[in-house]
């Protein structure tokens, strides 16, 4: 596809990178100079200088034969204005980076008039991600498919599990019934497991299933499944906000520390039922006054990486059992953090540009095949995909384990009008179903893909 991305900063870096390695054709728009020149160097893309907001950069960047605009600069106006332009000059897909809570009650109105494909707020994705998380302690992450009817979670294997050290045809069926067991990573190895593969202490592994399904097997391992009763916040900006007043909204007791006494007089107006501290929340001692040794989970959220990973370190240590959520800016810790105990770690800025990759990527899917969903998980190495079976399919009415598939798939979860099945051998796609594939192999582009010739 043929991608307009303007703004180089962080997130607009991100998607240049990664759209650009997909195979789209990008140009971007960038009024500074020096960092135009470092991306167009990078990533080998087209670069203009200037404002994405004017018609003549647009028309030179190629809006006409555009098949999607992204604005992603600093400036909420300028990213609507640029979407205008691009609506009104080429007619082709917008997305827009919205960041001031202002606009929340009237978001659904802009995207309207202006015609937006997508909008997405940064803090507000990476509020929603660390909700998902606090209400599903036992998860490392936590996606939806078939329109939140199906659940992706991630979690890890421990020693006192039952399905440790057990091959999965042997786990028992009250536990197999409830959801497929679809992706397995180990000491950075990713497997497809089938029947034969043993489960180990250390393992991080995917499921797929209904959100009750899901909830029942974590119930049968024994692990939490209830939300989480009361959590720390550390840092009141805008994602702050969001997941205080998510949290609250579920019932959820939120205590939040926030050094700025303006913006503390804020939050006390905008959470009144939350318990607002002016206060630093590095301070040990105002934390253990607040009972951080036996809140339910803490969520470090300040602006810079190392206060976070301190934090969130040092709570694991006097309070282990908590639920803990660090917030990293900065991608290249990754190595680091991995191997730090430090609970669930969210990215803001690549939370925000893989919402808007796989929005791509299911716009650039669809325009030559059946895939509704395509998400990419554990470092690009599988790809979880959603297909529409078609009338006429040669999937259709054959028991699963009669398909000769090929190596390195995995029918993971089949949605039959709204009911959400974990497959058996003897299961049966019919015609109309959703049926969620995971897979090691690229270029699938039909639900008749997974099948050997």
């Amino acid at each position: 596809m043929q991608i307009i991305v303007v703004g180089c900063g962080n997130v607009g870096q991100t998607l240049t990178q990664q759209l650009s390695k997909e195979g789209h054709d990008i140009t971007v728009i960038e009024e500074n100079s020096n960092v135009l020149q470092y991306v167009v160097n990078s990533y080998d893309v087209m670069g203009i200088v200037g404002n994405g907001a004017s018609y003549s950069i647009m028309k030179d960047a190629g809006i006409e034969s555009a098949d999607l605009m992204i604005a992603v600069t600093e400036s909420d106006e300028l990213n609507l204005l640029c979407c205008l332009i691009a609506k009104k000059a080429g007619n082709c897909h917008t997305i827009a980076r919205v960041r001031n809570p202002i606009y929340k009650k009237e978001i659904n109105f802009i995207k309207e008039e202006l015609g937006l494909s997508m909008v997405i707020n940064p803090e507000e994705a990476a509020a929603g991600e660390a909700d998902r998380l606090l209400k599903f302690p036992s998860a490392t992450k936590v996606e939806t498919f078939s329109r939140g009817r199906a659940e992706l979670v991630k979690f890890i294997v421990t020693k006192n599990l039952r399905i440790c050290d057990k091959a999965l045809k042997d786990i028992p069926d009250d536990l197999k019934k409830q959801v497929i067991i679809s992706v397995v990573s180990r000491d950075n190895e990713v497997f497809i497991p089938d029947g034969n593969f043993i489960l180990r202490a250390g393992d991080e592994i995917t499921i797929f299933g209904s959100g009750r399904n899901t909830l029942a097997f974590f119930r049968k391992l024994g692990l939490p499944t209830a939300k989480v009763p009361s959590t720390i916040i550390v840092g009141g900006g805008e994602t702050g906000f969001y997941l205080a007043k998510e949290l609250m909204s579920i019932g959820i007791k939120v205590t939040l520390f926030e050094k700025n006494p303006v913006r503390c007089k804020e939050l006390s107006e905008l959470l009144p039922q939350a318990l607002i501290i002016n206060g630093n929340g590095t301070d040990k001692d105002m934390l253990l006054e607040e009972g951080i040794t036996s809140v339910g989970s803490f969520v470090a959220l300040t602006n810079l990486d190392e206060e976070n990973i301190m934090l969130s370190m040092y709570v694991k240590s006097i309070n282990p059992k908590a639920k803990i959520i660090t917030k990293v800016h900065r991608v290249n810790y990754g190595d680091i953090i991995g191997s730090l105990d430090i609970g669930s770690v969210i990215y803001p800025k690549n939370i925000t540009a893989d919402r808007i990759v796989q929005f791509v990527r299911g716009m650039s899917a669809s325009q030559d095949s059946n895939i509704e969903t395509l998400y990419k998980l554990n470092d690009e190495r599988v790809e979880a995909l959603e297909f529409i079976v078609r009338n006429g399919s040669p999937v259709i009415g054959v028991p699963l384990a009669q398909l000769n598939l090929k190596k390195g798939i995995l029918i993971a979860c089949i949605n039959h009008y709204g009911e959400i099945i974990s497959p058996t051998g003897a299961s049966v796609i019919k015609d109309r179903d959703s049926v969620i594939v995971v897979t090691t192999q690229t270029g699938l582009k039909d639900i008749n893909d997974i099948l050997e010739n």
